[in-house]
């Protein structure tokens, strides 16, 4: 890899010279493949490789073609790198009790659903991506992901102004120059320059500076990059610290995994990802503490749009445990919120761009109710209210593919598919065909052929 004079000259500074010999030799590797199981949507345990600090990580001996896998596109899985899988241990160790988070910038949506697996029972996640296009990939893959008390947004991170000391914690994953991604994306290192490791770190101060009032007093931030420099890492952190007022915390871990800690204050407790010494791409996190103490500031009681009494009683029953949720109508959508969380969730919805909340349990046609895709990846699904259909590989492809299925033995009317026992998504059947009710825009576009 011909990396540019001007970075190695700074990161052998920075590293010295015997570990970033280590590092340039590692970079001239292949990148390992790691993914991280959804063991609410497809139990296992029997990670051959596991991922030290993620319980639910495992590194795979080649990467597979993951689009010819239809669990990959029903959630039951994560292709996440390695590394940054090490923000499980800031929950493990730090978040003991139900939170209201952010996660900042969350796209594609590797430490949101992460998230979504850590965090105590009864937490709510809000995943936020500025990004137009990026964002409409996020809330794939929250909604795929299928906790119910999920929110996607997109807006900037000044948009959150007027959302004071909503949150318990928030993780910032700031958009950086990109240094770890060298190994696998060639391209950011023709895009590297210290004119934009400046820039980064200038607009990192920015997007913190906007959002720390939306942390409470007490509150936890974690702040992440994928770059090795000081400047957006280390210098940060101190800035954060005082000028913003917090306090670093450490984490403890094992010698053994390598984390190397800070490279220009011994007393900074953060937490660095070096190829070479972890099996994985690079990675920075650090976790501070809010100065400060007090509660979250609760939104108003909303004035909610329930659903009609029979609409109501009929949506309940594709749900698990639906007494936990509000069923509310929005033109023709009926929306299933969590109770604890719904006055949160419409508070975004009224001040925010929303592209993902809850469960969309069902749409109103004509007085009929019509099973939202979005329900068939809810963990909350209740599969027995439903007629369901096995699929084999050949036909569960076809269906993700978006082609029109044959099902003549089956029930007429709505049918629940899965593969492997776990839901792909919903058909129509009407007898000599069955209408394929897979999202166009998340269809698989290769030919099968290819597969």
């Amino acid at each position: 890899m011909e990396l540019k004079a001007d970075f190695i000259s700074r990161t052998k500074s920075l590293f010295g010279e015997e570990a970033y010999a280590r590092f340039a030799q590692a970079l001239d590797s292949e990148p390992v493949v790691s993914i991280r199981h959804n063991e609410q949507k497809h139990a296992s345990d029997n990670y051959l490789n596991p991922v030290p600090w993620a319980s639910k990580g495992e590194y795979l001996q080649e990467r597979p073609l993951f689009t010819a896998d239809p669990l990959f596109h029903a959630g039951c899985y994560y292709v996440q790198e390695a590394s940054s899988m090490f923000v499980e241990q800031v929950v493990k160790q730090y978040v003991h009790e139900p939170v209201r988070a952010l996660d900042l910038c969350a796209a594609p949506g590797g430490k949101s659903t992460h998230l979504h697996s850590l965090l105590p029972k009864g937490s709510m996640l809000v995943s936020n991506e500025p990004m137009p296009l990026r964002a409409q990939i996020l809330a794939e893959n929250i909604t795929k992901w299928g906790n119910p008390a999920s929110v996607v947004t997109r807006n900037m991170p000044a948009d959150f102004v007027s959302f004071r000391e909503f949150f318990d914690f928030i993780l910032v994953d700031a958009p950086c120059s990109g240094e770890g991604m060298f190994r696998k994306e060639p391209k950011s290192v023709e895009q590297w320059s210290i004119a934009n490791v400046e820039m980064c770190a200038e607009r990192q101060k920015e997007i913190l500076s906007d959002i720390w009032n939306s942390l409470r007093p007490g509150g936890l931030l974690v702040y992440s990059t994928c770059t090795y420099n000081s400047e957006e890492n280390e210098e940060n952190v101190r800035w954060i610290a005082e000028e913003l007022g917090a306090e670093p915390l450490a984490l403890e871990i094992p010698a053994d995994w390598n984390v190397t800690g800070s490279l220009v204050d011994e007393s900074l407790p953060v937490y660095r990802f070096i190829p070479g010494f972890t099996a994985g791409e690079g990675f920075f996190l650090a976790v501070l503490r809010k100065n400060g103490d007090g509660s979250l500031l609760q939104p108003r009681q909303p004035r909610l749009q329930n659903a009609p009494a029979k609409i109501k009683n009929e949506v309940e029953k594709y749900l698990n445990n639906p007494e936990l949720f509000n069923f509310i109508q929005t033109d023709d959508v009926i929306t299933a919120m969590p109770k604890e969380h719904t006055a949160a969730m419409v508070a975004l919805q009224q001040k925010m761009h929303v592209l993902h909340c809850g469960v969309p349990v069902a749409t109103v046609k004509n007085n009929k109710l019509l099973p939202m895709h979005q329900l068939a990846m809810s963990t909350a699904l209740c599969k027995e209210a439903f007629n369901v259909v096995e699929l084999e590989l050949e036909q569960a492809l076809m269906y993700l593919h978006r082609e029109t299925l044959t099902l003549p033995s089956c029930p007429m009317g709505y049918l629940l598919l899965t593969y492997s026992g776990v839901p792909i998504g919903f058909v129509k059947n009407v007898g000599n065909r069955a209408n394929n009710l897979y999202p166009a825009e998340w269809r698989i576009r290769k030919n099968l052929t290819d597969l």
